[in-house]
Order: structure tokens, then C-alpha cells, then sequence
């Protein structure tokens, strides 16, 4: 009698499914089996994939049953962690309608159609990014969205006001300009050969969270830096018409020092870690699977939750240690200095309950919470009071907001017009590219004029030396692959 010989046709064809089973119950049979004809072999592999359980115990087909039970456990665990998005979707408010783009939209119709979601925002400066929109705000029902954050975790504007003249700026240009070079290091993957200290690096979540004691070395190394993109420490001036009490700076005109960044290497990857664990948990449909959740009575969910909170006040202390540096270079103390964040998840109260309120570039805009709210490298920002607004969630934007992506800012705009326009406005450019240029960002006086009623607007800050990454643009994408950032 010839030898048993099987095709996957012929298992396919009793009802096997396509997958790595097939080949595996071939070989089994053939080696086994081999004196027998195909039609007892497949009627036995029949029997197998009707009665698995049946068979778990026998020495050769037994292999074969323990197999399909644990694609078949592994697909009813697939089928109860699926998640279907609700049909019609909480409400939720659109503040600059006109000027916000459809990805964003759709993103944000996803969003607010979770079956966690309580109600949503979205600021004038929106445009699309991975999860919830960049200037999406979202409260949810005791669970934290990793992508609902963002990879840069807390990152944040930070503003020091010093009594000094601002023309020193334009009479010392060669000064200030170095002191912003040898107080900052910018650009993904670098790290001070000469670390500085602070408290957060002996915070006791780096002992016990797995993930964040792999990065302790690196937070180390990265405090008091900034990363690429839009991240900056910029001189400029900054002007208070009158004499707020929630601020408490008297009218009058003032050096500032403005920096943005967030939380480096710690911030990026603990997003990317529990998002990816989030994935696996709750599978949501294609175009909705970066909004993956945990709850906060889940382990992960509290490592999550702990891990955030934690890469906040390490993006925190990066600015501290720059500030600080400059000041005492400058051989003053900041009048005031005023501090907000973004990409992060408060618990705050709604009608009543507690909720999750996840900020994706959005500004904290409760009442009377002082923020900044940038403009461009070129175009002013502005210190802001929130008023408290509850159809924004207390919200406003994070600034300007793109109006053009990287790729086509690159594509688009050419050194001499970026050039121009610095020299039209009395700006010196350290570092910085074409996709920061002010051109790709949207007229911050029109996202400023759609939130009227979220913000009140106490001063202004006019950049004048800009300090941002020299790193090429498409060099500065293969180094945050590389680095994990």
C-alpha cells in the first residue's frame, strides 16, 4: 500500500480552517498514520475537528484536538474582548467649525462613540492624529485611553517673566542667543553627558513599574532637554496691558523666557507599551483601534494611570531644570511663572460624578487657570485665564494648530520665504527647519477670536530668538524610530 499522502485541499475541504493547523495535522497524520488510506485518515481528522475534546487525551490525535481547543479559546477570547462602536454618539461641541479639517472630524466622531464616553470637545486648532484628534477632548467613564493622551505624555508650555528691559534682546543678541544654546539640548535620542538632578528621578513608581525602570537611566540622562518638531525654548517679549490679580504682574512690558517640550524617551514609550497592551485587550474596529481603553480598576489601567501621571511631572522638571539654568545665568528670579499642560488625563468632576478627562493638545481652561496658548515661531502667544467653560469641558487649544502636515510644509516652502519672514519680523531662528515654519500653522489671531468665551486673554508673548532641534526634518523621523521616541 502506498505511503498516506494529504493536501491541505483535502482538509480545507472537511472544514479545517486556514491556519498553521493544517500543515501541523498533515504531518502528524502522514508520519502516523502512513498505512492507512486518505479516506480513514481524514475521517479520523474529522472527528477531531468535531469532537476535539474527545480526542485531547489520545497520544497522536490528541496533539491535533489540544490544538484546535486553543485556537478555538483563543478565538472566543478575540470575540468577547471585541468592542462595537455605538451608533450614535455622545454630543459633542465644535469650536472653529470652519477651519478644521475632515480627519479630525472623523476622528472625534469615533471618539465620542465609545461606549466610555461622556461627552466631547474640539478646540479651533484640531487637525488629525493617531486615536483622538490633536485638540481633542474627551471625558470618559472611569477609563484612560493611552492614545486618548498621546505619545508625548504631558508635555507642556512653561513661561518665566523676568523685570528686565525686553530691548536687551535686540542690544545683547549674542548674549541671550548663548545662553539658550548652552542651557538646552534638543533633538530625539540626545542626552547630557553632564546629567542634572531633581526629585522626580527617585520617585518610587521607577522601582516598581517594569516598563519605567528600563527607562530611569534614560530620564536621567534627557532631563532638561527637548525633543524635535514643534518643541522650542525661545526669548521674547512679553506685554501686560493691565494688572490682573489671578497673574499678579503689573502692567507693563517684560523679558520672557517660553519653552515647550514633554516628556521624552519616558513619555513615548510607555504610550506605545500600554496602547499596544490596551490593543490586545479591546479589539475595536479598524479606523477606531487607537482608542483602545483600560478601566482604572484594572492593573494595567493603574500602571497606566500611575506611569502618566509620573511622565507629567518628569516633562515638569525638564523645563524647571532649563529655567532654572537661565535664571541663574541671568542673575535673576522669575516674577512670575506660569506653567500649563496638554496630552494628559485628569479625573474631574460632570454634572455631579467623577470622569476622565482626556486633553490631546488642549489647554486646562477651568476657571481662573492661567495657561499659554503659543502662536508660531513668528506670530505672538498669549497668557490666557480660563473662564470655565462647561460646553468646552474647561477646555481651549494648545496653540495655533497645523494647517499644513510636515510633508507638505517641506514640499512647499522654501528657505528664502522662511527667511523673509524672520526678517520681517525681527526673529533669530537656532535650529528650527521648514516644517515649523511659521506658514504650516494656522493664524493663532483666528483660533484666539473662536474661543473668546473659553479664555480671557491677559498679555502677550512675542518670540524674538527662537531656539528649536537642527536636526533635518526626514533625519529627525529615522532617529525616533531608532530611538524609540
Amino acid at each position: 500500500m502506498a505511503k498516506l499522502k494529504l493536501s491541505g485541499k483535502d482538509l480545507r475541504a472537511i472544514g479545517y480552517p486556514e491556519s498553521p493547523i493544517i500543515s501541523f495535522a498533515m504531518e502528524i497524520m502522514e508520519k502516523n498514520y502512513k498505512r492507512n488510506s486518505k479516506e480513514h485518515a481524514l475521517g479520523l481528522l474529522k472527528a477531531v475537528l468535531v469532537r476535539p475534546k474527545e480526542y485531547a487525551e489520545d497520544e497522536i490525535l490528541g496533539k491535533i484536538a489540544r490544538a484546535l481547543i486553543e485556537r478555538d479559546e483563543k478565538a472566543a477570547a478575540k470575540a468577547a474582548a471585541t468592542v462595537d462602536l455605538k451608533v450614535t454618539g455622545v454630543p459633542y461641541n465644535i469650536f472653529g467649525a470652519e477651519f478644521i479639517e475632515e480627519g479630525a472630524l472623523t476622528q472625534m466622531n469615533n471618539a465620542v462613540r465609545l461606549p466610555i464616553s461622556i461627552l466631547g470637545a474640539l478646540m479651533p486648532d484640531a487637525h488629525q492624529g493617531y486615536g483622538l484628534p490633536i485638540g481633542g477632548v474627551l471625558a470618559t467613564e472611569n477609563a484612560v485611553i493611552p492614545y486618548g493622551v498621546g505619545v508625548d505624555i504631558g508635555c507642556r508650555m512653561c513661561l518665566s517673566v523676568f523685570d528686565i528691559n525686553p530691548k536687551e534682546l535686540e542690544f545683547r543678541t549674542d548674549y541671550f542667543s548663548r545662553e539658550l544654546n548652552e542651557a538646552t539640548l534638543f533633538g530625539s535620542g540626545r542626552e547630557f553627558k553632564k546629567r542634572s538632578d531633581h526629585e522626580v528621578l527617585y520617585r518610587k513608581e521607577f522601582r516598581e513599574i517594569p516598563i519605567l525602570r528600563t527607562l530611569r537611566d534614560r530620564a536621567e540622562s534627557q532631563l532638561g532637554s527637548s525633543g524635535g518638531g514643534n518643541h522650542f525654548v525661545e526669548f521674547g517679549i512679553v506685554d501686560i496691558p493691565e494688572k490682573d490679580s489671578t497673574l499678579g504682574i503689573d502692567a507693563g512690558t517684560y523679558l520672557g523666557l517660553l519653552s515647550h517640550s514633554g516628556s521624552r524617551a519616558i513619555g513615548a514609550n510607555v504610550a506605545n507599551h500600554y496602547t499596544k497592551i490596551a490593543k490586545d485587550k479591546r479589539h475595536l474596529p479598524p479606523d477606531a483601534a487607537n482608542l483602545a481603553w483600560f478601566t482604572l480598576d484594572e492593573e494595567e489601567g493603574i500602571e497606566y494611570w500611575l506611569s502618566m501621571n509620573l511622565a507629567g511631572d518628569y516633562a515638569s522638571a525638564c523645563h524647571h531644570v532649563i529655567h532654572n539654568k537661565i535664571a541663574a545665568q541671568l542673575g535673576r528670579q522669575p516674577l512670575k511663572m506660569v506653567e500649563n499642560h496638554h496630552n494628559f488625563a485628569w479625573k474631574e468632576m460632570y454634572e455631579g460624578k467623577e470622569v476622565i478627562v482626556h486633553r490631546k493638545g488642549a489647554t486646562p481652561a477651568g476657571k481662573d487657570v492661567l495657561g499659554i496658548i503659543p502662536g508660531s515661531m513668528t506670530a505672538p502667544g498669549f497668557i490666557v485665564k480660563g473662564k470655565g467653560e462647561s460646553g468646552s469641558i474647561n477646555s481651549a487649544s494648545h496653540g495655533a494648530g497645523r494647517k499644513m502636515s510636515r510633508t507638505a510644509a517641506l514640499d512647499s516652502i522654501t528657505a528664502n520665504a522662511l527667511k523673509d519672514e524672520l526678517q520681517k519680523h525681527g526673529v533669530k531662528l537656532i535650529g528650527g527647519g521648514l516644517d515649523e515654519a511659521p506658514f504650516a500653522y494656522k493664524n493663532i489671531q483666528t483660533v484666539m477670536n473662536a474661543q473668546k468665551h473659553l479664555v480671557e486673554m491677559l498679555g502677550t508673548f512675542t518670540p524674538k530668538i527662537v531656539k528649536m532641534d537642527d536636526t533635518p526634518p526626514r533625519q529627525r523621523k529615522k532617529v525616533k524610530e531608532v530611538m524609540g521616541e
